[in-house]
C-alpha cells in the first residue's frame, strides 16, 4: 500500500464531510496540522482569525446558519484554552462544532513540558466527544468518528492531537465514513396526532409556539395558523422562519420579546408547542394552559411546561397532518383581537421610525437597515438590547437568516458571527449588529473580514452601557455599578482596521452612510450613538388596570412612549 502523512489523512477526512475552513491560530504544538493545511489549502481553507474565541464563534455560527459541521483549532495552552466561550455557545445551541486542540509531542507529555495542559478534563463538559490521538494510524479515525459525535448528537467534538503524530507516514486507505452518513425525518404517531384534536377543539384561546425545529416550514405554520385560526409566537432562534409581517405572528416570549406574544401566552387556553426547548415557559406561559408538545427528543417533554400531550416526532410534518385530520376552527375574537395587537405593535415601533432626536433612538437605524436589506440577507445579532431591538425591528421575508447566542448569551459574538456568514454565502449581504460593549470584545476580527475582503456590514449601537445588565439593576433596585462604559469613536477603529468607518450623531447622517455601505465592496463599521433607554420591558407591562393604579399606568406609558397600542385583554372586551 502507499504511504501517506497522517496530517493530510486527517484533512482528507474533513474534506470528505464537507468541511471546506477552519479557523484558528497557529502554534508550535499544532504544526503538524499546519503543514498538512497547507498541502490541502485548496480543499480546507485555514481562515486566521485574531482571537482563537472569535474562531469558536463563527465555527458555531457556521453550524447555526447551515446546519454543517463548524471548525476550529487551537495550539496547546493558551490556544485551547481560549476556544472555550465559543465552544459553550455551540453546546448551548445544540449545534456540531469540530475542534482541534494541539498538545505538546507525545514524547514529552507528562514530562510539564512548556505549554502542555491536561486539556481532555478541562474540554469534558462542553463536549460530547473528547479524545486524545495516541498514534498517528488512529489520528484520521478519531476525526472521522469526532464528526460523527458531533452530527449525532449536535454537539462539540474535541480531538488532542499531539504533535509529532501528524508528521508520521500511515498507510494510506479510505477512513471518512461520510458518504454513509443518514438524516431523515422522525414520522409523528398518527395514533398520538388523533389523540390530541380533541383539546385543539375544545380550545378557546389557543397559541401555535415554534422553535427551530420547524426551520423551513413556514408552509406547515401558516397553514396551521390558519386552518385553526391560531396566533403564533416563536423562539428567538427561530426568527426568520416566519415572515415578520405575517398577520398571525405575534413575534417572542420573554424579555427578548414583543407584547403581543407575551400578552398572548400569558392569556393563553391551549399552547401548541412545536420545535422548541425554550427556557422560560414557565415565567411566561399561562401555568393552566392545556400544552401539546411535539419534538424529535423525547427527554425535552415537560421540561418547560406540565404536558397535557406529548408527540414524538417532526414538527412540520405534524403540523400539517393536523391541518388533514382536524376541523377547521372559525376565526374568532380571540383571532382577531391578536392580530390587532400585532397591528397596533407594529404601528407602535414604527412611529419613531423618523425621529429624529440626539442622541438617536434605535428605530431609525433599523429603518434604514430594512430599508437596504437584500431579499436574502444575513444578519448575526450580538448579545444585549442589540439583541432585542433586532428581533422587534428587524422586517425580515422569510428568505432571511438571523442567528445569535441563545442558551449561551455570550457578549462578542457578532463581529465573528459576521465572518462566518460572509464566508458560507459569498455572494449574499450580511449585516452584524453589536452593542459597544460587545463590539469590543471582538472588533480586532474586523481586520480578519478586512483580510479575506469579506463585505460585511458591521452596526455598532453605542450608549456607553451594559444596557442590558443596567435594566436588571433597574429592576433590583440597586444602584447601578459597573455597567456604564467609556466612549470611543468606532467608526475610526473600522477605518484603523482597514474598513469604511461611519460615526453617526445625528439623524440625516443615517440615509448618506447606509446608502454607502450597501455599495460598498469592503467591510464596513457604522458607529450609531443611540440613547442610553431602555427598551419597553414588555416582561413587566404596567398597563392592566386590574393590576396598576391608573397612576402607575400614566407613568409607565409616559416613561416608555406607549401610546394607541391598548393591551390584548382590552381589545377582547
Amino acid at each position: 500500500m502507499s504511504k501517506i502523512n497522517a496530517g493530510v489523512a486527517m484533512i482528507n477526512v474533513l474534506e470528505a464531510w464537507g468541511i471546506d475552513h477552519i479557523y484558528g491560530i497557529p502554534g508550535g504544538s499544532f504544526n503538524s496540522t499546519m503543514d498538512a493545511l497547507y498541502h490541502e489549502r485548496e480543499a480546507v481553507k485555514y481562515i486566521q482569525v485574531r482571537h482563537e474565541e472569535a474562531g469558536a464563534l463563527a465555527a458555531a455560527a457556521d453550524a447555526k446558519l447551515t446546519g454543517k459541521v463548524g471548525a476550529v483549532f487551537g495550539s496547546a495552552g493558551p490556544g485551547a484554552s481560549h476556544l472555550i466561550n465559543g465552544l459553550y455557545d455551540a453546546q448551548m445551541d445544540h449545534v456540531p462544532v469540530l475542534a482541534l486542540l494541539g498538545q505538546v509531542a507525545s514524547t514529552a507529555m507528562n514530562y510539564d513540558a512548556f505549554q502542555e495542559l491536561n486539556e481532555n478534563p478541562m474540554f469534558a463538559d462542553v463536549s460530547v466527544y473528547n479524545r486524545t490521538v495516541m498514534t498517528p494510524e488512529s489520528l484520521p479515525h478519531v476525526i472521522d468518528e469526532a464528526i460523527k459525535a458531533a452530527y449525532q448528537q449536535k454537539g462539540v467534538a474535541v480531538v488532542t492531537i499531539p504533535v509529532d503524530l501528524g508528521f508520521a507516514e500511515i498507510e494510506e486507505e479510505e477512513i471518512a465514513t461520510a458518504k454513509n452518513h443518514k438524516t431523515g425525518v422522525l414520522l409523528p404517531d398518527e395514533a398520538d396526532m388523533k389523540a390530541a384534536l380533541p383539546l385543539i377543539e375544545a380550545a378557546k384561546q389557543p397559541v401555535l409556539y415554534i422553535g427551530q425545529g420547524v426551520r423551513g416550514g413556514f408552509d406547515a405554520i401558516k397553514a396551521f395558523a390558519e386552518h385553526f385560526s391560531m396566533p403564533v409566537a416563536a423562539a428567538v432562534l427561530a426568527k426568520g422562519i416566519i415572515p415578520d409581517l405575517y398577520e398571525n405572528f405575534l413575534g417572542f416570549a420573554a424579555r427578548v420579546a414583543t407584547k403581543p406574544a407575551n400578552e398572548a401566552l400569558a392569556d393563553a387556553d391551549l399552547i401548541v408547542f412545536v420545535g422548541s426547548d425554550f427556557p422560560f415557559g414557565r415565567y411566561f406561559f399561562n401555568p393552566d394552559a392545556k400544552f401539546i408538545q411535539v419534538d424529535i427528543d423525547a427527554a425535552k417533554f415537560g421540561r418547560r411546561h406540565n404536558v397535557d400531550h406529548s408527540i414524538l416526532g417532526d414538527g412540520a410534518t405534524a403540523l400539517r397532518r393536523w391541518v388533514e385530520l382536524g376541523q377547521a376552527r372559525p376565526a374568532d375574537a380571540w383571532l382577531k383581537a391578536n392580530q390587532e395587537n400585532i397591528r397596533n405593535w407594529h404601528a407602535w415601533r414604527k412611529s419613531f421610525y423618523n425621529d429624529d432626536s440626539t442622541p438617536l433612538r434605535a428605530e431609525p437605524v433599523f429603518k434604514e437597515i430594512n430599508r437596504i436589506a437584500e431579499k436574502d440577507a444575513v444578519y448575526v445579532a450580538d448579545v444585549g438590547n442589540v439583541t432585542l431591538n433586532a428581533i422587534r425591528h428587524l422586517e425580515m421575508n422569510g428568505e432571511q437568516q438571523f442567528t445569535t447566542s441563545g442558551w449561551f448569551a455570550t457578549m462578542g459574538n457578532g463581529v465573528p458571527g459576521g465572518i462566518a456568514a460572509q464566508l458560507t454565502y459569498p455572494e449574499k449581504q450580511v449585516f452584524t449588529f453589536s452593542g459597544d460593549g460587545g463590539f469590543v470584545m471582538q472588533m480586532q476580527d474586523i481586520i480578519t473580514q478586512v483580510k479575506y475582503n469579506l463585505p460585511i456590514i458591521n452596526v455598532v449601537f453605542s450608549n456607553e452601557a451594559f444596557g442590558f445588565i443596567e435594566a436588571e439593576q433597574e429592576d433590583t433596585e440597586q444602584q447601578k455599578f459597573g455597567v456604564f462604559l467609556e466612549g470611543a469613536d468606532f467608526g475610526k477603529v473600522g477605518e484603523a482596521l482597514g474598513a469604511d468607518g461611519f460615526t453617526i450623531t445625528e439623524y440625516s447622517q443615517l440615509e448618506p452612510a447606509f446608502t454607502a455601505a450597501k455599495a460598498s465592496k469592503r467591510p464596513v463599521v457604522i458607529d450609531v450613538k443611540i440613547k442610553d433607554e431602555r427598551p419597553l420591558p414588555v416582561e413587566a407591562l404596567e398597563l392592566e388596570p386590574e393590576k396598576f393604579s391608573a397612576e402607575q399606568i400614566k407613568a409607565f406609558k409616559e416613561k416608555y412612549q406607549v401610546h394607541d397600542m391598548p393591551t390584548l385583554r382590552e381589545l377582547l372586551k
